[in-house]
């Protein structure tokens, strides 16, 4: 392990600037916006880690000219208690990359529905034990017939609603009938 003073072999790349950590030789010009979405793409959703904001699909643009750089975000809902820490973790992803100043608009219209989360997204919230959003989020489900809705653990549809609401308010809780393991729903929204 080198000393104070010791020269090591570290590159440029792993220098951080200590005013801002941003790497020394960052040139975030030199990004496309398809760079920024995959970049986008490893922030992780802080209350379910296994999916990310993109497969979520709160972020809703991203707005880059090659000098200013602006994301679009939309929470779950208004009251979601994570939105300023995903807002964060967003905005610490940009600057990581080289972004000094990045802007994180938080957009309210349209209001975010699971209809955004993609297919890879509802898979990984199945691996990870929640059931993805069954149907779609339409208001023709608050008149219908119940739904049914399959255990991510087993794969069983018989399964019932033990809670409204789950772990947070936009879950709710299931036991499978099946194999008798609790899990959270993911609301249509």
């Amino acid at each position: 392990m080198p000393q104070h003073g010791d020269s090591d072999n570290r590159s440029a790349v792993d220098i951080l600037i200590a005013s801002d950590r941003v790497p020394a030789n960052a040139r975030p010009d030199l990004l496309t916006e398809d760079d920024i979405w995959a970049l986008l793409d490893e922030v992780k959703d802080p209350e379910v880690p296994a999916v990310s904001v993109v497969e979520l699909g709160i972020v809703r643009a991203v707005h880059w000219d090659g000098k200013e750089l602006s994301i679009d975000v939309t929470p779950t809902y208004s009251g979601c208690p994570a939105t300023e820490l995903i807002e964060e973790l967003i905005a610490e992803a940009l600057r990581a990359a080289g972004f000094r100043d990045p802007k994180i608009n938080q957009v309210l219209t349209p209001a975010w529905t699971t209809d955004w989360i993609t297919d890879e997204g509802k898979e990984k919230l199945r691996a990870f034990g929640i059931a993805p959003p069954e149907g779609s989020s339409s208001k023709m489900s608050l008149l219908g017939e119940p739904e049914v809705i399959a255990c991510p653990h087993c794969g069983s549809k018989d399964t019932e609603r033990v809670s409204e609401f789950g772990s947070t308010a936009c879950k709710a809780l299931y036991r499978c009938k099946e194999c008798l393991e609790p899990f959270d729903y993911f609301k249509c929204i």
